[in-house]
């Protein structure tokens, strides 16, 4: 009887036992399913962003001044003046700029004197002639002479006989000119004229 007493209650501990171990041991845990690995693609970086392009608006074209064909018809009319002497000593200066702008008047100038070039009364003080009076009498290159009286000092230094007083006057977009050419001898305006710049 103790036997078995002893070996049921050995069997008892034993089952005891067994569930306690059961019970403090966690339940087989299942491995998580591996997927290998993909290569990735390399990450391309953004384009760069461009700055816009800034369209800078073209200026109106302004029509250009025909100094050659605004000075033809004014000299003609000069060279019509009667009792010059063939071969009198002319000065042509620099013409005065009395717009309300900024006028090529090196460009008028050069064009007055082309016209002039090949006539058969007046021989034309020379460029060089000129910058030398200039600079002796302390005249800047770029004075034009303002009063009609330099115009007749500087002519009176270089020899000349006649001075071409020259004027661009009015709206600098079409300015009208006016000469006066004077005896330089007694200041005498001996002819006189004046007509649009033409385009």
């Amino acid at each position: 009887m103790i036997r078995s007493v002893n070996r049921g209650g050995i069997i008892l501990m034993a089952l005891i036992l067994a569930g306690c171990i059961n019970r403090q041991l966690p339940p087989a845990k299942t491995p998580a399913p591996v997927t290998p690995a993909q290569p990735t693609e390399p990450v391309q970086p953004p384009p760069p962003v461009q700055p816009p392009v800034e369209v800078v608006p073209q200026p109106p074209r302004m029509a250009s001044l025909n100094w050659d064909a605004s000075m033809q018809p004014l000299v003609a009319q000069m060279l019509q003046v009667d009792g010059i002497t063939p071969g009198s000593v002319l000065l042509v200066d620099r013409i005065k700029n009395s717009t309300n702008g900024n006028v090529q008047t090196a460009k008028a100038t050069a064009a007055l004197q082309n016209a002039l070039s090949n006539n058969d009364k007046f021989t034309l003080v020379t460029a060089q002639q000129l910058s030398l009076a200039r600079q002796t009498l302390g005249l800047s290159p770029e004075d034009s002479l303002t009063s009609r009286s330099k115009a007749i000092g500087l002519a009176r230094y270089v020899g000349a006989q006649y001075v071409l007083y020259s004027n661009a006057s009015g709206d600098v977009k079409s300015p009208s000119l006016q000469m006066q050419l004077m005896l330089v001898q007694t200041g005498e305006i001996i002819w006189s004229g004046n007509g649009d710049v033409q385009y």
